[in-house]
């Protein structure tokens, strides 16, 4: 009824190969071809049948003639990377199966006919990207070593993004974004004057942590309190838990009186810090206990105009924190200096608790007169949002 249908011409063509008539199938499916000119699948199954017949040249060609019609077309993309495999260029074949996994929907959606090609091809673009991974380290440890401790972990991060192991990390802020500013997961805390008395009082500030774990114990609460309704996302585990709890010293740029009163040293150890003074945000300052094999997991913070500042006061082994792609451990007594915009987490994978002293400090790459505008841009949206 309709000897050039493309369907019908397709079909044909796919009946032919399945018994063997590899002439038979080209033929009628270039006639589908002709008839349907904008339908890649015809190509794709075209190519299938020149592989089966041992020609690689007119099957890559016609590969290629497929994804002229679709670049993003998966199976071509697939079929694409398993012949440059095939072929023995294991590495062109990885880039095209990097494409693939950039295209392909999620793998909770992938398509089932597919699954084990886009399985093999997430294993080929991780093998191919640890592969780099170490050349790259062989390749690179003299010049990087050559440099200073404090820049070998920049290039470190670099490696490990051109590799595609990582995604570079990006200052996300909640609240107040201050563009232009570089992402610096930690400052050197040579660079903060205050630093040195600050850590020379760590002994008496813990003390009084320890005072107050004795006979405050009601002080501590959760530092994580959704209420119903509202979507947890990843708090879900800490969500009114008290393996992640906090005594409140400073608390959205109030002072708390009556817990600062138990700890006088420590209050004295931060009037002598100059905090970020954000309204209604900053500064806050807290004893901040993670339990027992406990994960904070990856978050962001409110604003990069501000740094966060923890001093550690007790810290069991196996505790440790990463911002962005460096992961550190805590030291008793000296200080961390980071830009929480950053993505962050922090474990305790030990049998004892964590303790550190958390406060927020301006951002030192704001001057003075950006800082009062921090403050009057935080206003203007609080002002707004009460009016709304």
């Amino acid at each position: 009824m309709a000897p050039q249908h493309p369907q019908a011409l397709y079909s044909l063509g796919v009946h032919a190969f399945q018994r063997g008539d590899f002439a038979g199938a080209i033929e009628t499916l270039r006639a589908a071809h002709l008839a349907a000119p904008n339908d890649p699948l015809v190509l794709m199954t075209t190519s299938v049948v020149w592989r089966e017949r041992g020609d690689a040249a007119q099957e890559w060609q016609t590969i290629n003639a497929c994804l002229a019609i679709d670049p993003y077309f998966l199976p071509g993309l697939l079929s694409k990377a398993a012949f440059l495999e095939r072929q023995g260029r294991t590495r062109s074949a990885a880039n095209v199966y990097r494409d693939v996994l950039k295209v392909a929907p999620p793998e909770s959606h992938w398509p089932e006919p597919l699954r084990a090609q886009l399985t093999h091809a997430r294993a080929c673009v991780n093998a191919h990207t640890e592969a780099f991974a170490s050349y790259l380290d062989s390749v690179l440890a003299g010049p990087r070593d050559a440099l200073e401790v404090a820049a070998q972990g920049r290039w470190a991060e670099s490696a490990a993004i051109m590799t595609g192991r990582i995604q570079p990390y990006r200052s996300e802020s909640n609240q107040l974004t201050v563009p232009r500013l570089p992402a610096i997961p930690f400052f050197d805390r040579a660079d903060f004057a205050w630093v040195a008395d600050l850590e020379a009082a760590t002994s008496a500030i813990r003390e009084e942590l320890l005072a107050v774990q004795q006979t405050a114990q009601d002080g501590f609460s959760p530092y994580i309190t959704y209420n119903p309704g509202e979507p947890v996302n990843q708090w879900v585990d800490l969500n009114h838990s008290d393996r992640w709890s906090t005594y409140g010293l400073w608390r959205g740029g109030e002072r708390v009186t009556e817990n600062l009163a138990k700890c006088p040293r420590t209050a004295e150890a931060l009037d002598a810090v100059e905090m970020a003074e954000i309204g209604g945000l900053c500064p806050n300052a807290m004893f901040s206990v993670l339990a027992p094999h406990t994960h904070i997991p990856p978050h962001h913070g409110e604003t990069n105009a501000r740094l966060v500042v923890h001093l550690p006061l007790i810290v069991p082994p196996d505790c440790t924190y990463r911002v962005g792609y460096e992961r550190r451990g805590w030291t008793e007594g000296e200080v961390l200096i980071f830009d929480d915009t950053i993505e962050h987490e922090a474990r305790n994978d030990g049998d004892l608790p964590r303790t550190v002293l958390i406060f927020d400090v301006w951002n030192p790459l704001l001057t003075t007169a950006e800082r009062e505008m921090v403050n009057a841009m935080t206003k203007a949206a609080r002002d707004f949002n009460r009016e709304a």
